[in-house]
């Protein structure tokens, strides 16, 4: 394997200039997440201000991931059948049309109707996001040049994230919800035309009979996909990483609750509500500095150095449990902002980390599969922690107190991921399955 060279800038900024189905997807994933993070904290503040139940905002998160979990089967057969491009054009547009009907959540009484959309949309992601990690590979010439998209892609999403819920409350705040519902919903439109302009060969298709109805009934490829990953311990390994990082899922309820209880943003001539709205901006807001630190940081450490992509995950999982158990002792919203960086940096780092390390491991035609699985692991594991989170809350345990305890749930990951490493020390090895050549062995 070639010398380990840090991810700089630079590499993003050569990667967006000279490859143009990278840069059409990142200005695709760029519209439709800061749309996404625009309408969160309206979502979450409507749900807070009609029930005022840390549960109700754990159930309409549970309702926007765990779907993922069921429709991860079909959704990874899917990808492997069909053009992923299309398939993502197509879940962009039903979310277009999904986000367009919040508009008549008006009042209590149509929260059910928010839950039914919800829960719409969420089945429209997991179709979308197994194909855009899947074609990552397809787009790119080299191993390095995979971590540098990926490292983007966590970049973006946690810009996306800053900026998004730190503009989305004002938004919200100064205009209304609806405003933010019109937004995200014109982004998806946007970035499925973004998308449709994307050109790159998807050797997948090149393997497999044309597609028809009744293969969704067909379970055999969902049996021939288990039957891969369980041929490589270390892949099955790598599969199960998202799953520790889920139970970073309990943010969606304690962002919100620390956010409007614990510490609003207390501004003249704004109501309690416009005041809680703010505090989750600005939690949520460092949620996302911390997942842009993490991968730059961590990326200039770990160069393409496959043996520090796994050690940075057993840091990121320590980086992230210490950063929970410091927000369960902040006793000012500076310490809670300090301390949500440190966690989402540490869980970015995780989750860049092991991206690219399935893409190098899988061979293309499987790609959708174990991306799917691994989705679904990720959302079962965070729809759990969510929902027991706003529970717990619920039921009186202070919100502190949740939060500390979620910083001691994720030592398990951390310690479970660094047991598997004699994976790697065992005799033989691990070839590099991408479809980029040969010369990355996993070290």
């Amino acid at each position: 394997m070639p010398p380990s060279r840090p991810v700089s800038l630079s590499a993003y900024w050569r990667v967006l200039r000279d490859n143009r189905n990278c840069r059409l997807l990142w200005m695709a994933q760029t519209v439709s997440e800061l749309g996404d993070w625009l309408y969160a904290v309206a979502v979450y503040s409507l749900i807070l201000e009609y029930t005022g139940s840390a549960q109700a905002v754990a159930l309409a998160f549970v309702l926007q991931v765990l779907p993922q979990f069921f429709m991860a089967p079909s959704a990874g057969v899917l990808n492997d059948r069909l053009s992923r491009r299309k398939l993502m054009m197509f879940a962009d547009w039903m979310r277009a049309g999904i986000v367009f009907l919040m508009l008549f959540v008006q009042t209590s009484e149509a929260l059910p109707l928010l839950y039914v959309l919800l829960f719409a949309e969420t089945l429209f992601w997991a179709l979308f996001e197994p194909g855009r990690s899947a074609v990552i590979p397809n787009i790119t010439s080299s191993h390095d040049e995979t971590l540098v998209a990926n490292a983007l892609s966590s970049t973006t999403w946690s810009v996306n994230l800053a900026i998004g819920s730190a503009i989305g409350g004002l938004i919200a705040a100064a205009f209304g919800r609806n405003t933010v519902f019109v937004i995200n919903a014109i982004s998806f439109v946007v970035s499925g035309l973004l998308i449709k302009a994307m050109r790159f060969r998807e050797p997948h298709l090149e393997q497999v009979s044309p597609f028809r109805p009744k293969d969704l009934f067909d379970f055999s490829p969902i049996v021939e996909g288990i039957a891969y990953v369980r041929r490589d311990p270390r892949l099955f390994a790598t599969i199960f990483v998202k799953g520790g990082i889920g139970f970073l899922g309990a943010n969606w309820v304690l962002l919100p609750i620390f956010g409007e209880r614990i510490f609003p943003v207390r501004l003249s001539g704004m109501s309690a509500a416009q005041q809680g709205m703010l505090g989750m901006s600005l939690l949520m807001g460092c949620r996302g500095i911390g997942a842009l630190l993490g991968p730059l940081v961590a990326g200039r450490w770990s160069g393409n150095s496959h043996k520090r992509f796994r050690l940075g995950i057993i840091a990121g999982f320590l980086v992230a449990a210490a950063g929970y158990v410091l927000l369960g002792f902040s006793p000012v919203i500076l310490a809670a902002g300090c301390a949500v960086i440190l966690a989402h940096a540490g869980g970015s780092t995780c989750w860049v980390f092991s991206t690219t390390l399935l893409q190098i491991q899988t061979e293309d035609r499987f790609r959708g599969r174990v991306f799917s699985a691994e989705f679904a692991f990720n959302v079962l594991v965070m729809s759990v922690a969510s929902y027991s989170a706003g529970l717990l809350t619920d039921k009186g345990v202070p919100v502190h107190t949740v939060a500390i305890l979620t910083g001691v749930a994720l030592l398990i990951p951390a310690i479970l991921w660094a047991v598997a490493q004699k994976l790697w020390r065992e005799p033989g090895s691990l070839k590099a399955l991408s479809g980029h050549g040969p010369g990355g062995a996993v070290q």
